[in-house]
């Protein structure tokens, strides 16, 4: 009769120690690598978006959409500084509605690694939410620069189109390292938080990359 030696407890742990490392090790760059591919299909998606734009385009003589994003339409106080503009937005369909007949789907407009906003970056203190995400609730995870199509622009009207944003993803959390900003942030927290957003962009030459909370801010001031 052969005699089979059982693991000792002291094997036992060794072996949990060595899988808790390996998982620790391993879990980190999983991680990453999922959070890799959102951030891929997000910018596929801005340029799916950026090629509908153009069929839409060479349809209605080269002016960009008439429509407007979820801020736009569901935080006006955002155009306070412009009631011309603002006095628009409730007759003027979402880019979504616009483009429907341009794009294949509506996951178009889902950037996988939306979770929602409490506020808008661009204008904190004022209460946004969205739960489980922007595109869950408004149905397009994604922001315009509007002032193009209030001033009705055409795709060959930009002074600079590669240093115009034209679309961008709704919260720099989505893509960053840090948590979202909350409404009782002050601003040195924000300013923190800020500081590691990444945001995938669609620029007018219809091109797509990530920039940081910098670079779109001066996008932003760039003008068009």
């Amino acid at each position: 009769m052969v005699m089979r030696r059982a693991f000792t407890m002291i094997e036992i742990l060794v072996v949990i120690a060595i899988i808790a490392i390996l998982a620790g090790i391993l879990f980190p760059v999983i991680s990453r690598a999922k959070a890799k591919a959102r951030q891929t299909q997000c910018i596929v998606n801005l340029s799916q978006i950026g090629h509908a734009m153009t069929l839409y385009m060479a349809d209605y003589n080269d002016v960009f959409p008439l429509a407007v994003d979820a801020s736009d339409k569901y935080a006006p106080v955002i155009w306070s500084s412009k009631p011309e503009w603002q006095a628009l937005i409730a007759s003027l369909p979402m880019m979504q509605e616009a483009l429907e007949l341009y794009t294949k789907n509506k996951e178009t407009f889902h950037c996988p690694s939306d979770t929602g906003t409490r506020s808008i970056d661009t204008s904190v203190g004022i209460p946004f939410f969205t739960s489980p995400s922007l595109f869950a609730t408004y149905g397009m995870s994604y922001f315009f620069r509007t002032e193009i199509a209030f001033r009705s622009l055409s795709g060959t009207a930009f002074q600079s189109p590669a240093d115009v944003n034209v679309m961008f993803d709704g919260a720099g959390h989505w893509h960053g390292a840090a948590r979202q900003v909350e409404l009782g942030d002050d601003s040195n927290t924000a300013q923190a938080l800020f500081a590691q957003y990444r945001y995938n962009v669609l620029f007018g030459d219809m091109h797509v990359k990530s920039a940081d909370k910098g670079q779109l801010d001066r996008l932003w001031r760039n003008p068009l």
